[in-house]
């Protein structure tokens, strides 16, 4: 009869082999486990990654498109928070100019331009707001603040108005230079007079905020702000029926610019119920995909578990065995 055996050092290093290649096993079947997919998928898909990767290709657009939605929310949403603000001034302004005046009071008025000044400063600010470093009403040149200060608009106008003492010819001037190209436009804005581009949110699905502050009825709105502000100014020494006059025509002007507003406001709520939707409709796919993708590579883990105890037992055994060879000695095998 032959015999084969091997040395105690090729023995040893077999048995370490095998305890490596049983460990490995075992950490692939706890991934299985742990994660509900197999750790094979090449053996799992029979080599054809197609439908896989159709499937993370769609996986990755669906991403970037609920990050697109998601931004584009964000932008909208400051962007009706403002013209929420605005539109407050508006009605808050219009309402109480039409309540309190004519006043033949030197103090109402002046209070009434005091209060139109820090309202016109708030418009300002608000429309120069921005979000993540990106302004909401300067266009495309989101890099900078659309509007320059209050103080620069009011010093302006003073300028144009010089001069003039009747309500008509300073409300005409006024127009006239907020019409002008070389007006508020050139002077006051310094956003792009391009809008924002479409921006997709979903498979043809695109939402565009184009909205910017140099848009009419926005310049209307600070246009009668601005003639408020300046009624009572005292360098321009108007007198009391001119300056009635004017906070009066302001006030009725915001009330108009009050609606115009709600428009705009409108028209920004649709293009938020549309990302809304399509972030919805994205939710939805995303959630398909990840479904037929866990479907591809689950993994049974009732046959997992079967594997990972059998593993388990063999690993035991080995080691069981190992002990044993370790405690062999000339000593043992002649007694």
């Amino acid at each position: 009869m032959n015999l084969t055996s091997i040395g105690d050092l090729a023995q040893n290093l077999l048995l370490r082999n095998r305890s490596a290649e049983i460990k490995s096993t075992i950490a692939t079947l706890t991934q299985e486990l742990s994660t509900g997919q197999t750790a094979d998928v090449a053996t799992r898909l029979g080599g054809d990654y197609s439908y896989l990767s159709e499937i993370d290709r769609n996986l990755s657009r669906l991403n970037g498109f609920a990050h697109a939605a998601s931004e584009t929310a964000v932008l909208a949403g400051a962007s009706q928070l403002a013209l929420e603000r605005v539109q407050d001034v508006a009605t808050s302004l219009g309402s109480d100019f039409l309540t309190t005046l004519p006043s033949n009071l030197q103090s109402v008025r002046s209070q009434a331009t005091e209060r139109a000044i820090g309202e016109l400063e708030v418009v300002f600010a608000t429309l120069n707001g921005s979000v993540g470093g990106r302004s909401l009403f300067s266009g495309i040149a989101t890099d900078r603040a659309p509007l320059e200060t209050a103080d620069t608009l009011l010093t302006e106008l003073k300028t144009q108005i010089a001069g003039l003492v009747s309500a008509d010819d300073i409300l005409t001037a006024v127009d006239t230079w907020f019409a002008d190209p070389a007006g508020f436009d050139s002077v006051i804005y310094s956003g792009s007079d391009q809008p924002l581009s479409a921006i997709q949110v979903g498979a043809g699905e695109y939402v565009t905020l184009s909205l910017r502050a140099d848009n009419p009825d926005l310049k209307e709105m600070i246009r009668n702000t601005a003639v408020a502000a300046l009624a009572a100014d005292s360098d321009l020494a108007l007198n009391a029926d001119t300056q009635n006059s004017l906070l009066r025509a302001a006030g009725e002007g915001m009330l108009q610019s009050e609606g115009k507003l709600t428009s705009l406001r409108a028209d920004l709520g649709y293009a938020e119920s549309r990302i809304e939707e399509a972030s919805t409709r994205n939710a939805s796919a995303r959630t398909g995909l990840e479904y037929a993708r866990n479907e591809l590579l689950e993994a049974d883990p009732f046959d997992t578990a079967a594997r990972l105890q059998e593993v388990q037992f063999q690993l035991e055994s080995l080691y069981s065995v190992t002990v044993r060879n370790s405690r062999l000695s000339l000593l043992s095998f002649l007694k």
